[in-house]
């Protein structure tokens, strides 16, 4: 299929079954669960070696949800900031089993992303907990927040949890119809925010329809079983941490066990050893770490080790084979697409692409000026696209995709059969001396060259040549010959290549491990103006 000009694709197609079995809401589908597996089925391990089965979580859910309900409104935006714990599953299900609507706070993006989100989805209280702002010294930002919204601790509440509380959560355990709102499915279901790379986060609304297609697509396309163990450090405010790691393990019937943060690699290694967890979520950035920090063998128990979020580098896939014998699982998605749009598959993998469009999708690319031969800027539509952004100029209000074709801002080719191969964000490309160049081509060129560290390429403004492209790399030796030599070697255009090298100890990262551009592009100009 050429990507020249427009080019149209179909995942394959949905059952009608499949679709109708979407059309509840969130937590009727886990009820639907503990019907299916089990009460009494083990579905969660959290980091303290606690454990949850079906029964519990619902019931646990149901009396903080009551409790959570008071001095709340049916359909508000309730902000949820914790760690990827059982706390944060509990919270979840238990505002939205009342009818309240999860926001999922980014306790990474700093005091003014955080106001910034909470002004957006006027959010008027964030449930949160005195451990977790405590242990992830967030005291500062949580007295910050509290000049603008209520906190509320769970300690708190559980402590004063209510003998009508614990009766509807005994009550809602045989018939939760009697205790739980009732929610149409094409309604929002959670607010989570875009990563904010380049830009100010958005507001994105997904409904319960949105995330439960995502689950079903998820379990249609890969290669799932009873008997696996995922294992997940990703945060919850990051819609694969969300929707892979809780929603899905959770809603198929498999064993999940929490990680709090991405950001221990020794630890995480010795825990997904220790529980012999099969499937591992993961970005490259961290990914790579643990592919170093584990000894050979201490990653035996996992058959897939799938990246999201950003592009898997030539260097983890090779560290992962080499030294543990795995071949990684690249996949795309966006927080607007809850998330998964495409993945590569066991059995069929591609390197380099992220593989085949989820079943029942859509996706169309449309020509770019200055870009002929690199592909086209990708639309999708589907079940699984948002509901809509909520935009800080408009706070509280729902934007629908227009016709329902999500323009992801990425720059695609896809080839005959259907595998799509990611050239990069339409931001992320420079006009050096009137030729379009990808700033991603840089970063692999770096990457190639020195494998054993971390780079970023952004562009600035050039008086003769438009823009040029600047790379910060963490390798203190680096310099422009190893590069032009690699370019040189493997066919690459020196054009493509940075005209400036500086040096940092470490790239700055949001909380989902991809790199923030944005502070990248403060420290390259201050590097600059010191000069």
């Amino acid at each position: 299929m050429s990507s020249v000009g427009l080019a149209a694709l179909s995942g394959k197609p949905l059952a009608a079954i499949d679709l109708f079995l979407t059309q509840k809401s969130l937590f009727q589908a886990l009820l639907d669960a503990r019907e299916k597996f089990g009460g009494k089925r083990t579905a969660i391990l959290d980091s303290d070696n606690r454990t949850l089965n079906y029964d519990e979580i619902v019931r646990a859910a149901l009396a903080l949800g009551h409790a959570l309900k008071r001095g709340t409104v049916l359909g508000e935006n309730v902000g949820i900031m914790l760690p990827t714990s059982i706390g944060s599953v509990l919270s979840f299900f238990a505002v939205s089993a009342f009818g309240r609507i999860p926001t999922m706070m980014n306790f990474t993006s700093g005091s003014a992303g955080m106001m910034s989100a909470a002004k957006t989805a006027m959010v008027g209280r964030i449930v949160t907990a005195r451990r977790f702002i405590e242990l992830a010294k967030l005291e500062g930002l949580a007295a910050e927040l509290s000049k603008v919204t209520q906190l509320i601790y769970l300690e708190d509440v559980r402590a004063k949890l209510s003998f009508m509380d614990k009766a509807v959560a005994g009550i809602g355990h045989i018939l939760p119809r009697l205790v739980t709102r009732s929610q149409r499915h094409a309604s929002p279901a959670v607010i989570l925010f875009t990563s904010g790379t380049e830009g100010e986060p958005k507001g994105v609304a997904l409904s319960h329809s949105n995330l439960l297609v995502n689950v079903k697509q998820v379990c249609a396309h890969e290669a799932l079983y009873a008997h696996d163990i995922l294992f997940n450090p990703l945060p919850t405010f990051h819609c694969f941490g969300l929707v892979a790691g809780v929603l899905a393990p959770l809603l198929c019937g498999i064993k999940s066990v929490l990680h709090p943060t991405p950001l221990r690699p020794h630890e995480i290694v010795q825990r997904v050893k220790e529980t012999c967890s099969s499937i591992l979520l993961s970005t490259d950035t961290f990914m790579s770490q643990y592919a170093r920090a584990a000894e050979p063998g201490e990653l035996k128990c996992l058959r897939l080790a799938v990246c999201g979020a950003e592009r898997v580098r030539e260097e983890t896939r090779r560290l992962l084979h080499k030294k543990h014998g795995i071949s990684p699982i690249e996949g795309y998605g966006l927080t607007e697409t809850s998330p998964f749009a495409a993945a590569n598959q066991p059995g069929d993998l591609r390197p380099g692409t992220v593989g085949r469009l989820m079943p029942g999708m859509q996706a169309r690319v449309e020509p770019v000026e200055g870009i002929p031969d690199a592909g086209g800027r990708l639309f999708l539509k589907g079940p699984n696209v948002m509901l809509g952004y909520i935009k800080p100029d408009r706070p509280g209000v729902i934007e629908p995709v227009p016709d329902g074709w999500h323009d992801t801002g990425d720059v695609v080719t896809i080839a005959a059969d259907g595998v799509i191969s990611i050239k990069g964000r339409l931001k992320r490309f420079a006009n050096v001396g009137g030729e379009t160049v990808s700033l991603s081509l840089a970063e692999t060129c770096a990457g190639a060259v020195w494998p054993d560290h971390r780079h970023a390429a952004i562009a600035l403004g050039d008086e003769r040549k438009g823009e040029q492209i600047v790379l910060l790399t963490t390798n203190p030796e680096a310099g422009r010959s190893p590069l032009i030599a690699w370019a040189q070697a493997n066919g690459m255009a020196e054009i493509a290549l940075p005209r400036r090298i500086f040096t940092t100890n470490d790239i700055p990262v949001l909380g989902t491990g991809k790199p923030d551009y944005r502070k990248v592009d403060a420290i390259i100009r201050a590097e600059i103006k010191a000069a």
